[in-house]
């Protein structure tokens, strides 16, 4: 693995090699838009009785990136039974063997790093530095996954004797079945994540992408077919979220569900899961979050406002580990206003395959009128726009989903703003009397994944990493308050209801879900 594929978001910022592959990858991806995807299950391809949706890019909409199956209920248990079929072969497998094919999937996608950084610009509005930095995330998502496996021995545990003459060991074991849900804000490293975990568990996978994403998802499939996966081990099913939903959540032969997206889908699954099958059946769920920030009055109130900065405006807030509130120490509010206002506006809101674009489109129009219904709310509340609020005025946006990036002051301390998961490039500052009531007021939430402090006193940190109830957290992290977690350095999973397993993607326990624990005992004669 080259050294580039350890690059992160930070360390991109600064590295002028990537602008001439990107920007020549932008052209290549180009020439492959609007063509029709067929769905493609055991193998083969197929097309939808139902018809196709089409699929157009955020940063602008006349950019028609493809068209896809409606595939509905029937085509996922096609592919689920196609899936059964084949766990037997892929199960059996020698472990090592499964692990050189995820591997070998991370070396394609090495080789084509650039463009799929380019298709995530163009198929979410990722700006260049997020696309690439998601791309590698990808690679060393399934090259730590393969280093973990090693690791562990294809996780085969000599046990102590329990009896003279006993010999036992511990194995896990692959459940089955499982559907993989990715989400679109992270289409490629999300799902990469979640189907080489079961993949290289020896798990077979139907894999959903988000409609919103799907030709980053067929990239995923193909690249991992490519890489030796047997095509029954994984099938690739667009369509209706909610029939494919119906169907995984009912299906007996679904041995586990692994999921990433919002709160309301996640827990409408789990309920269904629970409620439909015969027995307890494993759940992996990342559903979101509303992530504190906390600024005491001894920080670095530069690099906290960069950091936030970073946290919430980057890929226009639509991350589940976007800083959405700030609780700053009353004496330094207005200090520190003013540093953030500062820096939110002289941020670029462009054209994501501009060079100096940071902030990029959102997702789609729904998202641009909650971004407003949520601006007049703040405004009916009593808040204060302190920067941004509203959209674009450069016209050349208009025919993409863009809004300025927004800061929020003064609403009361209970306001929905400060509750409920936006999404946007919106946050809102509270004011505390001290780093207690900032704690207090940063756990008061049902969410959980991930929070941060900046403060130069050792002693408020230690207080912070000890009393916040957040799976992910940070302590002065100048590049991205609350965001930035990397396979093998930050396990990124959530407590309460931002996840279901309390065990992080891209930690050393993730794999674990993935398997059930067979104890194995042989008795010889005395």
């Amino acid at each position: 693995m080259s050294p580039e594929a350890k690059l992160t978001y930070v360390t991109l910022l600064a590295d002028p090699s990537i602008h001439p592959k990107y920007e020549s990858a932008l052209k290549q991806v180009e020439a492959n838009f609007g063509k029709h995807h067929p769905m493609i299950i055991n193998g083969g391809k197929v097309l939808a009785g139902e018809g196709e949706f089409d699929v157009r890019s955020p940063l602008d909409t006349k950019i028609l990136l493809g068209y896809f199956q409606k595939g509905t209920a029937q085509y996922a248990r096609k592919a689920i039974g196609a899936a059964k079929d084949a766990f037997e072969e892929w199960s059996r497998m020698p472990w090592t063997e499964r692990v050189r094919i995820i591997r070998k999937a991370a070396d394609l996608m090495e080789e084509d790093r650039f463009q799929l950084a380019a298709l995530i610009t163009y198929e979410v509005g990722k700006n260049r530095y997020e696309a690439v930095a998601e791309a590698s995330e990808a690679i060393d998502m399934l090259d730590y996954y393969a280093d973990l496996m090693e690791q562990n021995d294809g996780y085969v545990k000599p046990m102590k004797p329990g009896a003279p003459g006993e010999t036992s060991k511990s194995v896990l074991r692959p459940y089955g079945v499982w559907a993989v849900i990715s989400p679109f804000n992270f289409p490629l490293a999300l799902a990469a994540g979640m189907v080489a975990s079961a993949l290289v568990t020896g798990n077979t996978v139907v894999f959903h992408p988000t409609s919103a994403a799907p030709l980053s998802g067929l990239k995923l499939y193909e690249t991992l077919i490519n890489a030796g996966v047997p095509p029954g081990a994984l099938s690739y099913v667009t369509g209706p979220g909610e029939s494919f939903g119906e169907e995984v959540t009912g299906n007996l032969d679904v041995a586990g569900i692994a999921f990433t997206g919002s709160k309301d889908v996640g827990m409408k699954l789990y309920r269904d899961f629970v409620n439909k099958q015969p027995y307890p059946k494993p759940f992996i769920a990342e559903m979101g979050s509303k992530n504190p920030a906390l600024i005491t009055s001894k920080a670095d109130l530069d690099k906290a406002a960069e950091g936030v900065v970073r946290g919430a405006f980057g890929y226009s807030g639509q991350k589940c580990s976007a800083t959405s509130r700030v609780y700053v120490e009353r004496g330094i509010k207005n200090d520190f206003l003013k540093i953030l206002k500062d820096k939110v506006d002289h941020l670029k809101v462009g054209d994501p395959r501009d060079k100096d674009a940071f902030v990029g489109p959102v997702i789609n129009e729904k998202s641009v009128k909650k971004y407003q219904r949520y601006l007049e709310l703040a405004k009916k509340d009593g808040g204060k726009i302190v920067a941004g609020g509203g959209l674009p005025e450069d016209k050349k946006l208009s025919k993409g989903y863009y809004v300025k990036p927004t800061v929020v002051a003064g609403l009361p301390s209970n306001d929905r703003l400060l509750k409920e998961e936006l999404f946007l490039p919106f946050i809102v500052v509270d004011e505390v009397k001290n780093l207690d009531e900032a704690l207090k007021k940063a756990n008061d939430t049902d969410f959980g994944l991930t929070a941060g402090i900046f403060s130069n006193d050792q002693s408020e940190v230690d207080s912070f990493f000890k009393n916040i109830d957040f799976g992910v957290a940070y302590a002065n992290r100048k590049g991205g308050a609350t965001t930035g977690a990397w396979p093998g350095s930050q396990s990124f999973g959530g407590w309460k209801g931002s996840g279901a397993t309390g065990k992080g993607v891209g930690g050393p326990y993730y794999l674990l879900e993935f398997m059930h624990e067979q104890a194995q005992t042989i008795v010889k004669d005395a």
